[in-house]
């Protein structure tokens, strides 16, 4: 039988906050063959105790500093290819998955040999009939969003013709259920169930564990933000694919105004993300629009007060000890490549819609980049 490890990365208070509801749900999953990981980055006594204290039955992974998402990820992904797990899950720690959350997962990880990634239908908590996430998607100058970001369940379903889910029923626990008829399904009824996306999002996402040792693990150069959106890339760069599974459900505790404020790694992370895995032809084609929206985002981030993180950023890729590894993570991701930029770049878009900002520059600007990208999609044959 294969077997499953699920990973929760704990920083500081947010075990506090929100592990008990994160692991109560997990231990109330259909499936029952799985080992939970936890690494406790910038580990304490009273953490540490804490998550002992919860969690008995985790292998707990100490980390005397906090040295990011990505490599606290790749910490527990390491040990659970020395234990000879199969898949491993991802969990963020605020997030309450449905029960049948990690066997729908599976279901529609087994159900073909070209899926390196499945995402559950992501959902926001309390609002529960709210999207957080169906799949993300890249913009063509490497900006990274949740598809049908806060849509109604039912608005998407008229919306997006790929959006069939299950009836649901309200259970005593407040808690959806899926129809018995849908749950009994086999890997066929799951991989119908399931639908191609752009890149995943790391919040509640399974990745097979022998296609990782193929392409690698999460980048830590990252450190936290847009490592989902590299590593989705290179499953895609290497022949396989990134899909959501439609009837896997969880919810997540999701607050917008945490992640903007990591404004540098998010600007940052997109440039290494289109340096790594782009062809080097493609990044030439882009790269009028990306000068135009530099000078835009510097615009911005004087506006915003954002102005020394712009300076941040760009002072990283002047820096020449950066350039070194700039050159061998592209020379790394490009020795992946099976699937040409061509079809890729189909999943990609040309609108920048980045959650609750809503900037009148965007509605100026969306569509001579929309019309942009359709020109560069024509030009592009490699």
């Amino acid at each position: 039988m294969k077997k499953t490890a699920i990973i929760l990365i704990n920083y500081k208070d947010y075990a506090e906050k929100y592990l008990p509801d994160c692991i109560e749900s997990i231990r109330k999953q259909d499936c029952k063959n799985y080992k939970i990981f936890i690494v406790d980055n910038e580990t304490s006594e009273k953490s540490f105790n804490y998550l002992n204290k919860i969690v008995p039955e985790a292998e707990i992974i100490r980390n005397r500093n906090n040295d990011g998402f990505a490599k606290g990820n790749n910490d527990a992904i390491k040990k659970a290819i020395e234990q000879k797990f199969n898949y491993v899950i991802l969990f963020n720690l605020d997030v309450i998955v449905e029960q049948w959350c990690v066997n729908e997962l599976i279901k529609v990880a087994e159900s073909d040999d070209k899926i390196g990634a499945v995402q559950a239908r992501i959902m926001f908590w309390p609002e529960k009939d709210k999207i957080n996430s169906l799949g993300n998607i890249t913009h063509f100058l490497g900006f990274g969003y949740c598809s049908n970001y806060q849509d109604s369940l039912n608005s998407s379903q008229k919306k997006c013709s790929f959006v069939s889910f299950p009836r649901t029923r309200e259970s005593s626990h407040n808690s959806t259920k899926l129809d018995s008829r849908v749950r009994g399904n086999d890997n066929l009824e799951a991989f119908r169930n399931s639908r191609d996306i752009c890149y995943f999002s790391g919040a509640a996402v399974l990745l097979k564990v022998n296609i990782l040792k193929q392409i690698g693990l999460f980048d830590e150069e990252f450190w936290m933000y847009n490592e989902d959106q590299d590593l989705g890339w290179r499953i895609w760069l290497a022949g396989y694919k990134c899909v959501l599974a439609q009837n896997a459900v969880a919810y997540h505790k999701y607050e917008f105004s945490r992640s903007i404020k990591k404004y540098y790694w998010m600007d940052r992370n997109r440039i290494i993300a289109i340096i790594k895995n782009y062809n080097i032809l493609t990044l030439l084609l882009i790269s009028p629009a990306f000068i135009v929206m530099e000078l835009g985002l510097i615009l911005f981030s004087l506006k915003t007060g954002w102005f020394k993180e712009k300076v941040r950023v760009w002072k990283y890729f002047l820096t020449p000890a950066k350039w070194k590894y700039l050159y061998y993570a592209c020379k790394q991701s490009q020795s992946l490549r099976k699937i040409k930029d061509k079809k890729i770049i189909k999943l990609f878009t040309g609108k920048i819609w980045y959650q609750e900002i809503n900037d009148w520059k965007l509605k100026v600007i969306n569509p001579v980049f929309g019309l942009y990208w359709r020109i560069v999609n024509r030009m592009i044959w490699w």
